[in-house]
């Protein structure tokens, strides 16, 4: 193996963790007790809409502007009518979401233990360019990784085979070269196999770790 890609949400970077945070003092600071019910729906909610953004039916503002037609009546809030207003809204959480942004503990030992290896270190994630180099940035990894790969630039997100074959292609490594790490089975895994990637499926439920999937090389 010449490179390691990895996914980031939830596998470098603790977005369900953060997330969960942040609107718990969201809509706390919106008078709302922030029941586990109301947390979950949260997901439920984000589960169902973000794909339209990655198929290009709606752009990462819109996305957002849809989870919240759906969630402010949740909590028993009305909708405001113009796109600004929304934003305005969203902002709320978004500060939250920011101020909560953290890296797994064992995020920064892998690349070590990878770039120690002489690998080169992509990240390829479903997303928007600008967030996600910001949240490489916040968690302190932007130093270790050589090539970051969004859905949003490439204009189609995994599990195409163009996502992993393009990342692969500026890391300058043939795809049999190359390990993807993941928690989704589905995008991680599966679809970068497809692809003629080595992948490994990080499953933090049963415990396992990220330089623990790096010890398979």
């Amino acid at each position: 193996m010449k490179a390691v890609i990895f996914d980031l949400d939830d596998t470098l970077f603790d977005h369900t963790g953060s997330a969960q945070q942040a609107v718990r003092g969201w809509v706390t600071g919106l008078g709302i007790a922030p029941t586990d019910e109301l947390i979950a729906q949260w997901f439920v909610i984000e589960d169902g809409v973000y794909p339209r953004y990655l198929a290009g039916e709606l752009t990462h503002h819109e996305q957002r502007r849809e989870r919240l037609r759906a969630f402010l009546p949740v909590l028993g809030l009305s909708v405001p009518v113009t796109d600004a207003e929304l934003d305005q809204v969203f902002d709320g959480y978004l500060t939250q979401y920011k101020s909560s942004w953290t890296a797994f503990p064992d995020a920064r030992p892998a690349l070590e233990v990878a770039r120690g290896n002489g690998l080169r270190i992509g990240v390829l994630t479903n997303g928007n360019p600008v967030q996600q180099n910001a949240k490489l940035a916040a968690i302190g990894l932007a130093d270790l990784i050589d090539v970051v790969r969004t859905s949003e630039e490439l204009g189609v997100s995994k599990p195409d085979p163009l996502t992993y074959l393009s990342t692969c292609e500026a890391l300058g490594v043939e795809p049999g070269e190359t390990l993807m790490i993941g928690d989704n089975l589905e995008l991680d895994v599966l679809g970068a196999r497809a692809a003629g990637l080595a992948a490994r499926h990080l499953d933090r439920s049963v415990g396992q770790s990220l330089p623990e999937l790096l010890d398979l090389l």
